[in-house]
């Protein structure tokens, strides 16, 4: 058994040791990339400046200091593991990972930092072609305002001023913005020739983002025009399919609120002007829509209406009132009663009474009398359920083998309830609830 276990502490000690030599060679073979990458920087850091100024290239030279800084840590980590002094494999370990550390600290500084002014740097070589291409784009754009114009003037010509208030640019403002971008690309020549880089990176961005917005007040004219094109071709189709709606409609002209959008769309398509000059198709096609919308709702409506009749106030009136009385003897039952009924019935006449408020503004309107009459049914359902419930609560608290013959109401067993008599509460309950049958007959009857 020893000798398993011995053997177990030499292989974990050789697997450590050829780590040991692993870290060791990854130390010394990180310090020398390092150091080598920093007199390569060093060295691009110097053409940078002479290209592109002090200012653009200060975030590397203080990137660059700081490593510097902490790679002086790592040489004398790497000199204490190869002087005189023996040291333990806990040391070196130690030592060498700190070595790795610094030196993959290092190289992600400068990358990142040398990647940042990598851009800059592409920005001010490629800023002699980016001068001619603004250029040549602020020429082109010169070119099209006059045809801009044209277009604009016929167009103001055409349609009415609240058309055009969609339209929100004019010449003149293209005009500016060419000019301005022109000035700027000046500027930015300028800039570059006197060895100013970075003024001249940010007059051609200003040229570049002036240049777009140009561009995009240009293309609005055009894409006015189409639009306005498309919704006249609209609005024609949806004037002749509104003109077929209101023949349609005239099978229901009698309704009150399909009378009253065939009106609204009469006088819609009525305001439409027939001529061109001075039209607002977009106004015209969205005042025209909607009235089309509502009639065809109005329509709708009555259809529907048609195809299921009101019913008679009368017919819903009197449910309701064979709804109160059941919720009328169910209250008389349960407030009789009241040691003896459970929460089913107490529920089931909440319930009744809650349905029963809910009806009562809905009776009157024509929309709502349908809802009325369920609302009114199910009232009358619920109290008679409170009814039934009520009975088994009460059938339930008297003794086995007892009648209601022999059960004196509230006097209790064998007594004489109020009034003296025997039997009074089944003399009154049993009136109650044949009323509760009858009225549900008659309802069936009456349905």
């Amino acid at each position: 058994m020893a000798g398993f276990w011995g053997r177990r502490s030499r292989e974990e000690q050789e697997r450590q040791t050829a780590a040991d030599e692993h870290l060791a060679v990854r130390a010394r073979t990180a310090i020398v990339t390092t150091d080598e990458r920093i007199r390569a920087t060093e060295d691009e850091l110097g053409f940078a400046v002479a290209e592109l100024g002090q200012k653009p290239t200060e975030q590397l030279r203080l990137g660059l200091s700081s490593v510097k800084k902490h790679m002086a840590e790592a040489f004398e980590l790497h000199r204490l593991n190869h002087d005189e002094i023996p040291d333990t494999p806990e040391e070196l370990r130690t030592r060498n990972a700190r070595i790795v550390q610094l030196c993959d600290w290092a190289e992600e500084v400068l990358d990142e930092r040398t990647e940042a002014l990598q851009a800059q740097v592409e920005k001010v070589r490629g800023a002699p072609k980016e001068l001619e291409r603004v250029q040549a784009e602020v020429a082109r754009l010169r070119a099209q305002l006059p045809n801009m114009r044209a277009a604009s003037d016929r167009l103001a010509a055409t349609y009415s001023q609240s058309a055009m208030q969609r339209l929100r640019v004019d010449p003149d403002e293209a005009e500016r913005l060419v000019d301005f971008a022109e000035r700027s690309a000046g500027l930015a020549e300028r800039r570059g020739q006197a060895g100013d880089h970075a003024a001249a990176i940010s007059a051609l961005e200003a040229v570049t983002e002036t240049l777009r917005r140009a561009q995009s007040v240009i293309d609005g004219v055009d894409t006015f025009e189409i639009d306005a094109l498309r919704a006249e071709g609209t609005l024609a189709e949806v004037i002749a399919d509104s003109r077929g709606d209101l023949v349609a409609a005239a099978e229901f002209g009698g309704v009150p609120a399909v009378a009253q959008a065939m009106s609204a769309l009469e006088k819609a398509l009525a305001n439409v002007r027939q001529e061109a000059a001075g039209s607002d198709p977009f106004s015209d096609l969205v005042a025209v829509s909607s009235a089309n919308s509502a009639l065809d709702e109005a329509v709708d409506a009555a259809r529907e209406r048609a195809a299921r009749p009101v019913p008679d106030l009368a017919h819903v009136r009197h449910e309701v009132e064979s709804a109160d009385r059941g919720i009328e003897m169910a209250k008389r039952i349960i407030e009789g009663h009241r040691g003896w009924i459970g929460a089913d019935a107490r529920t089931n006449l909440a319930e009744a009474q809650r349905a029963r408020t809910e009806l009562e503004p809905l009776v009157g309107p024509e929309d709502t009398r349908e809802r009325a009459q369920q609302l009114a049914r199910r009232s009358a359902a619920l109290a008679d359920d409170a009814v039934r419930a009520a009975q088994r609560d009460i059938d339930s608290q008297r003794p086995d083998g007892d009648d209601w013959g022999d059960w004196g109401g509230f006097g209790g067993p064998g007594r004489r309830g109020y009034g003296g008599q025997q039997g009074r509460g089944g003399g009154m309950l049993g009136p109650v609830l044949g009323g509760v049958l009858l009225g549900g007959i008659l309802d069936d009857i009456f349905d």
